[in-house]
């Protein structure tokens, strides 16, 4: 049961950074520069960038932030839930 867990925390982490890749993508398309040798450091920095161009735009945050969000959010839980049923 623990490999299920883990398995699911590597997927969902996979899919943060496919998110993370289209909002230097998003941002870029709007003429946000993206320094991608200080992505990882500067990720949440683009992400709050993300969020705000996405509201003033359209009135509502856009997609990849929720998604983002959630993915990492799902990668930690499960991630903690497989090391803790394998240490059991």
């Amino acid at each position: 049961m623990s490999t299920l867990f883990l398995a699911v925390a590597i997927l969902s982490a996979l899919w943060g950074v496919v998110d993370a890749i289209l909002v230097a993508v998003a941002l870029d398309k709007r003429g946000i520069r993206v320094n991608m040798l200080l992505f990882r450091v500067l990720m949440f920095r683009y992400l709050s960038q993300y969020r705000d161009v996405t509201l003033k735009e359209t009135g509502k945050v856009g997609p990849l932030y929720y998604s983002y969000v959630t993915s990492m959010l799902v990668a930690v839980v499960c991630a903690l839930i497989g090391f803790v049923l394998r240490a059991m």
